[in-house]
């Protein structure tokens, strides 16, 4: 798997069942000089399992990340290549590595990524929730006040909303979301990929009813509004001002908008959509 010039490789690792490794993220770990690795231990265990052997790592948490980018960048004027992992699914997804990455290709190093696992889309693909657009947001902020920012920000898009949550914030802030987005349908989706893996579908306006006892890593989706009956003009437009941003074409925009409500056909939101750019 060695390029003809020093390489970051930026792996994705199972999220927990070890047969979502690809057969090129093997290759690339096995004949990688140096592993760059959220969590040196964890992803020790992971190359044991797949025996693999002698290998060389290099710890790059949110803590060191930008500490480490002299010595990644070193290692690459070496003439060597490298992995990026980190302690599952795909890297920089809320997991360190984006200002490496970003270093790296400012400094000519070339970058490849080696897709796999990833939880958001796992969760997307699983929920039956409308999976695009969607918008990813990561661990959530701790604050309240910035939470609910984030949460009335990407909320008015109308696009499905993705992010991490710790077990033990679940609930507080399933409740500030209903607050701030009034009530749409949500999935929680947990241990992904492992034994115990589980959707729990409801309503945001229904969200006590979500248990404390909750356990292992959670992945929230919720969906865009819910209308209740026919949407009206004005509810279209504010929809197509939000897609708009997008930058799609008009045909797509409609489309898109026409899945979401009732009494719409993709056709009649195309007008609105002309009209709309008319008076722009």
């Amino acid at each position: 798997m060695h390029s003809t010039s020093p390489t970051l490789w930026v792996v994705a690792t199972p999220l927990g069942n070890l047969g979502d490794i690809t057969e090129r993220a093997k290759k690339v770990l096995a004949s990688a000089d140096l592993i760059f690795a959220e969590d040196t231990r964890r992803t020790g265990k992971l190359l044991q399992s797949l025996d693999i052997s002698g290998k060389s790592f290099v710890s790059l948490h949110e803590h060191n990340e930008e500490k480490r980018i002299k010595k990644v960048l070193a290692h690459f004027d070496e003439g060597n290549d490298a992995a990026l992992v980190s302690d599952a699914g795909t890297p920089l997804m809320s997991d360190p590595g984006y200002r490496v990455v970003r270093a790296c290709r400012e400094h000519g190093v070339r970058v490849v990524p080696v897709p796999g696992p990833s939880a958001p889309v796992t969760a997307l693909s699983g929920c039956g929730l409308p999976p695009y657009p969607f918008s990813f947001l990561g661990f959530l902020p701790r604050k309240e006040g910035q939470m609910r920012k984030l949460f009335e920000a990407y909320g008015a898009t109308g696009a499905t909303i993705v992010f991490f949550e710790r077990k033990s914030r679940l609930r507080e802030t399933m409740h500030l979301a209903y607050e701030s987005l009034g009530n749409r349908e949500f999935s929680i989706c947990r241990e992904l990929t492992k034994d115990y893996e589980e959707f729990i579908n409801g309503n945001l306006e229904d969200w006590e009813d979500v248990s404390e006892e909750l356990r292992g890593e959670i992945t929230v989706v919720i969906g865009p509004p819910v209308h209740e009956g026919p949407a009206s003009e004005e509810d279209i437009f504010k929809m197509i001002d939000a897609e708009m941003e997008s930058g799609d074409k008009p045909k797509v925009i409609a489309r898109r908008i026409a899945e979401k409500v009732e009494g719409w056909t993709a056709k009649a939101v195309y007008e609105k959509v002309t009209e709309r750019k008319k008076g722009l």
